[in-house]
């Protein structure tokens, strides 16, 4: 029987300080944090007398001065006279757009050359893999050069066009499409459409309950296509037409360089976007094929033999049954694919496409604030990667199993 160590009043001793795993643990952190504190310390100071010795003055005061570039592709209105945070808002803006377009037909391909991957057609199946296996191997920045100098400077010269449908045109000048052109009273499309869409997802949360209850499928949908679509078109006549569509000019006589599409006349989509989207698109795509791939071999094979023994032919069994629960696997892969393409989306600054970074190095070496625009570059890309992760966050929550 050991005997515990007393001190002089025969209480038990303590044990010694450094002995103590609570009391070390704290310590080391202290001991971290003061090297983090130390270290931004320096850096900040190293940072200040490095600008002051080549006489650059820090602070946001550059972002009102006139910029005095011109960008070939802005959302919002922007001259050479506007300041240089408006330029940079430009670029914002060109980034965002990429990233939504590029993620959108991403998604579409890669969840059809995923399904197509699985597809018992040879040809499909095979076509589905040398795909992937072709696109994925071969760096983003080739694909990029390849659809802006080889596939977009094969189309025909600004002289003539590529027409569909006698709607869109293309040319080595980019994508002509007609423009929306809003007059008074159109905002009650814009209403529309938001009642629209909040009518759709009340119906869809009715018609999920109401499956629960019953087991009988509502036409979901086509309500919410009707909804959406449907109620802003009635508001369209109902209000007088407040909106009509500006078509490109396209001038084929007169003086050979008067012919051409006429400047400010519909939309543009010049060809560096059409380039920087569709190698992002295409290429991101391949990952999520995989992906896709992989989620639906995730489920088991017993849920697609339960499905057919119910009379669900392989459309609905794939749409209902299989997908849904392959979605718990997809999701997770699915958002850093994502937030890979935002990231490409960087890319741009090779086919001199403005993004944000385009834009803001222009700015940089205008104005040699290298620190805010980096601030600025930073800022950006965490915050839409920030949102994207907590959009599929919370979407994945939303598909996961509910236990009974």
């Amino acid at each position: 029987m050991s005997v515990m160590e007393q001190d002089s009043a025969g209480a038990p001793a303590r044990a010694s300080l450094v002995n103590d795993p609570k009391v070390r643990g704290l310590f080391y952190q202290a001991l971290l944090i003061a090297a983090l504190v130390f270290f931004g310390y320096f850096i900040v100071t190293n940072t200040v007398a490095n600008l002051e010795r080549q006489n650059i003055a820090s602070g946001w005061g550059f972002v009102e001065n006139t910029a005095g570039f011109g960008i070939i592709q802005s959302l919002v209105p922007y001259a050479e006279t506007s300041t240089y945070g408006q330029a940079i808002f430009v670029g914002f803006l060109n980034t965002l757009m990429v990233a939504v377009v590029g993620i959108f037909f991403a998604t579409i391909i890669g969840f059809v050359v995923g399904i197509a991957r699985l597809s018992n057609n040879w040809v499909i199946n095979q076509i589905a893999y040398w795909y992937v296996e072709l696109v994925r191997n071969v760096p983003l920045l080739l694909q990029i050069f390849f659809w802006y100098f080889a596939v977009l400077r094969a189309v025909p010269g600004k002289r003539e066009k590529w027409s569909l449908f006698d709607t869109f045109h293309l040319n080595i000048a980019g994508l002509r499409m007609p423009k929306p052109i809003w007059e008074d009273g159109s905002g009650f499309i814009g209403i529309a459409l938001i009642i629209g869409i909040v009518a759709s997802v009340v119906v869809s949360r009715w018609a999920r309950k109401r499956q629960d209850e019953t087991g009988q499928q509502f036409p979901v949908f086509w309500t919410a296509l009707g909804l959406i679509i449907g109620l802003p078109v009635i508001t369209y006549f109902v209000t007088g037409m407040p909106m009509y569509l500006e078509h490109p000019n396209f001038v084929e006589t007169g003086p050979i360089l008067r012919r051409g599409f006429e400047l400010g006349v519909g939309f543009n989509l010049i060809p560096e976007f059409l380039a920087l989207t569709t190698a992002l698109a295409i290429y991101t795509a391949a990952f999520i094929a995989e992906i896709v791939r992989a989620g639906i071999q995730a489920v088991s094979h017993g849920q697609t033999e339960a499905s057919h023994a119910l009379g669900l032919r392989n459309g609905p069994t794939l749409r209902l049954v299989v997908i849904p629960q392959a979605m718990r696997v997809i999701i997770p892969p699915l958002t850093s694919q994502y937030l890979n393409l935002t990231k490409n989306s960087s890319l741009a600054v090779a086919i001199a496409f403005p993004d944000l970074v385009s834009v803001g190095g222009t700015v940089l070496n205008q104005t040699g604030q290298a620190i805010e625009i980096i601030a600025i570059w930073m800022a950006v890309y965490l915050s839409l990667s920030l949102i994207t992760s907590a959009f599929m966050n919370w979407y994945n929550q939303r598909m996961a199993l509910v236990e009974r």
